[in-house]
């Protein structure tokens, strides 16, 4: 059979509104009243196309680092070597080891496993080796309301309503997760995704104060992420479990955070960490050492039905995560649906559907 080779790269920024039924969370300095998205085509020499997603608040950068280097590296290659996107990240490793060019990466990573599933006419669990749950259970993950307990407590509310069963919370504050807990009463799932928020000198007090509502996991509680021996010491004081991974820089930070007992959970993101290829791997090694991979998945575009097809085929159950907003327009909402606190792996070909025209054409910036 003749090589496919990649023909075409495009890519697609798009800012869609949302609404957290709340005054807006502070991100980057500015209220966050937009979903951002950045979404990759690849289309090959014979025709067939494959789509990917980046890191969406990397957006600004995303466009000159596709166009500067990921593009001319990648137009010409042949579409089913499995070492490409390896081989370009390594090429590329003087423009930092993380950030726009590895988000970059992440969407072509992406792209290239829905093009090699739909060139063999099989799903992406297939080719992770088979899916060993048809249905995953989602999460809702409210944004953050900045320990206003009214606002947590009524959205807790209404995500219960929706048919969630487990919650995250983005709060720093153990009354607000209290308020959460209240609201949800024992049996539900809190995780609490603090986002680096203490030094380590700082963080014993406030996350064993949080304990007291018997999170599920807290996430990223110390700055800087990659302290995996004041996360330990950490974990090992409270007994709270905790969860990290989301700003890791690759594989190997998380081989450390195992290796130095910081850790109960390890939270690849796909649209960060280097694309489906490099999250497998993360899964892969945490599942055997008897570490749970729960992925970040705080979006919806194909990074989201990629990291579902990696969570069907993995050894441990996880849920996936659900960002909880009224969004104008949700991605995959008839082909893809999340239903009761749910979503069905698809088994059509390649990651199982493709991004509606409507998303592109009303929300491309």
């Amino acid at each position: 059979m003749a090589s496919v080779t990649i023909d075409k790269i495009d890519t697609f920024a798009l800012r869609i509104p949302l609404d957290t039924w709340a005054p807006p969370p502070m991100f980057a300095g500015k209220p966050r009243t937009h979903v951002e998205m950045f979404l990759v085509r690849v289309t090959c020499s014979n025709g067939i196309v494959g789509w990917g997603e980046c890191y969406g608040s990397s957006l600004p950068l995303l466009n000159a680092a596709f166009d500067a280097w990921v593009k001319h590296l990648a137009i010409g290659q042949d579409a089913n070597d499995k070492q490409l996107t390896a081989r370009i990240e390594r090429l590329l490793h003087g423009m930092g080891r993380a950030g726009a060019t590895v988000h970059a990466i992440s969407g072509l990573d992406i792209a290239l496993w829905d093009i090699r599933g739909k060139l063999e006419g099989v799903s992406v669990s297939t080719l992770l080796g088979g899916a060993k749950r048809k249905r995953v259970e989602t999460y809702a993950s409210l944004l953050q309301y900045s320990g206003n307990l009214d606002h947590v407590a009524r959205n807790t509310t209404r995500a219960l309503e929706r048919g969630y069963k487990h919650i995250k919370l983005h709060e720093r504050t153990a009354d607000a997760v209290a308020a959460s807990r209240k609201a949800a009463g024992p049996g539900i799932p809190i995780m609490v995704d603090t986002n680096c928020a203490w030094t380590p000198a700082e963080a014993e007090q406030p996350v064993a104060a949080i304990g007291a509502s018997k999170p599920h996991w807290v996430e990223e509680p110390i700055w800087p992420p990659e302290d995996f021996e004041s996360l330990a010491k950490l974990r090992k004081a409270t007994g709270v479990p905790l969860a990290m991974g989301e700003n890791a820089t690759g594989v190997l930070d998380f081989r450390k955070m195992i290796a130095a007992g910081a850790t109960d959970f390890v939270q690849p993101s796909i649209v960060k960490i280097g694309g489906l290829t490099n999250l497998w791997q993360v899964a892969t090694e945490a599942e055997k050492a008897g570490i749970n991979c729960t992925p970040h998945a705080f979006f919806f575009g194909p990074g989201y039905l990629a990291t579902l097809h990696a969570i069907a085929c993995k050894e441990k159950t996880s849920v996936l995560e659900r960002l909880f907003a009224d969004v104008a327009f949700v991605a995959y909402s008839k082909t893809v649906p999340d239903t009761g606190g749910g979503v069905d792996v698809p088994d059509r070909p390649g990651l199982g559907a493709d991004p509606e025209t409507e998303l592109l054409e009303r929300f491309k910036i």
